[in-house]
């Protein structure tokens, strides 16, 4: 469901990378993965460009499972079959920051018939019910303008306070800087958050920088945060920058960011870089000056790649001799790449050790992890898991 979901924003040209909640994306794919537990299963499929279902059920103590339902007003047309999907398009790594995008003005969304504007807003709907604690999680995803985007989500469960909660979220995003604005019944939360990208920009249309071998290319950004309860008079405020390499970059792509909550004196960096054409390294520090205490955490991704067969004919001397051809020969090539799978790990101070395999046999995607404690020689393993997910 998060493929699709990725689809529709990319069918309605909204940069989901340009956010103050993405600033440290990155570093949480390669290392704050889940790892699975237990052995799950689940079934999807796109039945039509505007309807999708999955079906899960797994194993953990007792059988539990969960029903989906998506709905989108626009057609998205994706590789749908997991026969068919590309694993970099489901698997979240070490992701390359793009340009910034130029949106559209109002006026080019406007459809007009007879007089009348008959255009629509582009609307997703998202529900899934999870089995047997009947608990519901829903979506409402709606994009008002260009610039505009409105995303309503609530969670129902007898065990949460006041039985659930919802989350209404306003983002505007013109491609130079993104503000955000949420309530939340939890608490009765209320916040904004924004993120200004500094270097051209994409309103006045972007003009690529001359290349040079030498020249830097990268982009860096701020943003910040700020929150309040009003139900339990708290609040929060958190700052945070990030640079990244961008495509023209002809050097190492590399992601470097730092986030700081001065109320909880939490100082957090982190640090990504593209080491190799199919490996990637992260690295992130935690300290807090008021306790001095620290937290180091490592990892490192490793993509498993398969030169694609080439058909060629060749005829040797016989064969020309006989007016014949010879059998066909496959020769490997270096472009394009299929990717075969991807290893992910991490370990942190106390030699806790996370791994994770993802890959596809045949028709079915698989994810094979373990969490490991080292500190814990009796046991050390405490959860290894297998999960199977089948598209059609």
């Amino acid at each position: 469901m998060d493929y699709v979901q990725n689809a529709f924003y990319d069918a309605s040209n909204w940069n989901l990378e340009n956010s103050y909640s993405q600033l440290t994306a990155t570093a949480r794919a390669l290392l704050e993965f889940e790892t699975p537990r237990g052995f799950g299963l689940s079934v999807s499929s796109l039945s039509s460009p505007n309807f999708a279902t999955s079906y899960a059920i797994g194993s953990v103590g007792l059988v539990d499972g969960s029903l989906s339902y998506l709905y989108s007003s626009l057609p998205l047309r994706p590789a749908s079959q997991s026969a068919n999907i590309e694993l970099e398009d489901v698997i979240r790594g070490y992701r390359q920051i793009q340009e910034l995008r130029k949106h559209k003005h109002s006026w080019e969304w406007e459809q007009w018939h007879a007089g009348k504007r008959i255009d629509k807003r582009d609307t997703l709907l998202y529900g899934r019910l999870y089995l047997p604690q009947s608990t519901l999680e829903a979506l409402y995803l709606r994009r008002l303008t260009p610039t505009q985007q409105f995303k309503l989500s609530a969670v129902s469960d007898g065990r949460l306070r006041n039985g659930g909660t919802i989350l209404a979220l306003h983002q505007y995003d013109v491609g130079k800087y993104c503000a955000e604005s949420l309530y939340s019944t939890d608490g009765g939360l209320v916040g904004i958050r924004g993120l200004y990208n500094f270097g051209p920009d994409p309103r006045k249309g972007i003009t690529e920088p001359p290349r040079t071998e030498d020249r830097f290319y990268g982009r860096f950004s701020a943003g910040a945060e700020v929150y309040y309860g009003s139900l339990n008079k708290s609040g929060g405020v958190s700052f945070g920058g990030r640079f990244a390499t961008l495509p023209a970059h002809n050097g190492t792509p590399l992601t470097a960011t730092l986030t700081l909550n001065p109320l909880m004196g939490n100082i957090s960096t982190t640090y990504a870089v593209k080491a190799g054409r199919n490996l990637a390294l992260c690295s992130k520090f935690d300290f807090n000056v008021y306790s001095y205490e620290s937290d180091l955490m490592l990892g490192c991704e490793l993509w498993r790649m398969k030169a694609k067969a080439e058909k060629i004919r060749v005829r040797s001397m016989a064969a020309k001799l006989e007016w014949r051809l010879d059998e066909i020969e496959k020769k490997p090539i270096s472009e394009p790449e299929q990717v075969l799978g991807v290893l992910k790990a991490r370990v942190d101070q106390n030699w806790k050790i996370g791994l994770l395999w993802e890959g596809k046999v045949k028709e079915l995607l698989f994810t094979l992890g373990s969490s490991i404690d080292m500190k814990r020689t009796d046991q050390p393993f405490r959860a290894i898991g297998l999960e199977l997910q089948y598209s059609s």
